[in-house]
């Protein structure tokens, strides 16, 4: 059975491992010791802070495997996105250029700058390791951060984005920041990512075109990966459209990889999820289900097998699945389908 739990400072070894598996184009963990201790005691604090809105709280899970205690992928949210550091993104506009004497007429697609998703909640940090990519392991991981904000909505912001990987190639060359390179900021596409990653984003408002730019001044290998994503994050990108998100014109700035966005409540898990009481008992189905318990610095969810009846508004799990999720009979979970 695997487990998706907070992180802890004893899972540092295996943070570090995958940041450096997951390679380019993975902000949100650089191969940073400083950096990623940083994430990790962010993120106990913040799972063990009572709030009442959301604030500069980062949520880091990992999934574990009960059996031989590895831990084998990790995801993240941020509550609110932009309140420290500057968060850019270019939004992709029009403008017209028109002539009525001379009968022309062009609608001109354009890149603008802005900081319009500041303060959002953001899904981030999404990573499972090759061999545990099964049993539907990879939606459990991304989706139970939905199940959490479910059941904690007064923790997050009603707009929740996730920033989706861009297009490069596997040295970490990207053809849009291949073009922003050559004109404004000379440095490649790693280095420029990892400076982000660290949190040093001062070099983006220092060089970035203050400007709208004109996507037809780009080269046609930059135009044609705008909005587009990475071939390993399309699975990603189909489930949370499933989910409800939705593209908005957003783009990353270094790699024009695209932004979604749902609202809270509109989420199709946060929509369709149940809070039910609990018997220990048989189970009669092999339909596993989400199943996490109502905390927050000893979350536990899990993908078992849950007998559902709705209309007593309670669920039946094995003492197994209890075990894992640390709860006894008659306490709350949340239920949700994959």
């Amino acid at each position: 059975m695997v487990i998706i739990r907070p992180i802890r400072s004893s899972d540092y070894d295996v943070l570090h491992q995958i940041a450096v598996e997951s390679g380019h184009g993975f902000t949100s963990l650089p191969v940073n010791e400083e950096l990623l201790v940083s994430r990790i005691n962010r993120a106990t604090k913040s799972f063990h802070t009572p709030v009442e809105t959301c604030g500069d709280e980062g949520y880091l899970f990992v999934m574990e495997d009960l059996e031989t205690g590895e831990v084998v992928g990790t995801s993240g949210i941020e509550a609110a996105v932009g309140l420290n550091d500057a968060f850019y993104h270019y939004h992709i506009g029009k403008v017209v250029h028109s002539s009525r004497e001379l009968n022309i007429y062009n609608n001109v697609e354009i890149l603008s700058l802005n900081n319009d998703y500041t303060g959002t909640s953001e899904l981030c940090t999404l990573y499972l390791r090759d061999n545990y990519r099964v049993n539907n392991n990879g939606r459990f991981l991304s989706k139970c951060r939905l199940l959490f904000m479910a059941e904690h909505q007064h923790r997050f912001n009603q707009t929740v984005i996730a920033e989706m990987r861009g297009v490069s190639d596997d040295n970490g060359n990207s053809p849009f920041w291949q073009w922003l390179e050559e004109h404004f900021f000379s440095m490649d596409f790693p280095t420029a990512d990892y400076l982000t990653g660290i949190g040093r984003k001062e070099f983006i408002a220092e060089l970035m075109p203050k400007y709208p730019i004109y996507v037809s001044l780009l080269s046609k290998e930059a135009q044609k990966v705008i909005g587009k994503v990475h071939q390993q994050t399309v699975p990603a990108l189909r489930l949370l459209e499933n989910e409800g998100f939705n593209h908005r014109g957003y783009v990353d700035i270094f790699d024009a990889g695209p932004t979604v966005e749902a609202q809270l409540k509109s989420i199709k898990t946060v929509r369709n999820s149940n809070r039910l009481t609990i018997n220990i008992g048989g189970v009669t189905t092999t339909n596993k289900q989400m199943i996490c318990n109502t905390k927050v610095r000893e979350f536990r969810a899990v993908l078992m097998p849950v007998d559902i009846d709705l209309d007593n508004k309670c669920a039946t799990i094995d003492q197994q699945t209890a075990d894992a999720l640390q709860v006894a009979n008659g306490d709350m979970v949340r239920i949700a389908s994959t």
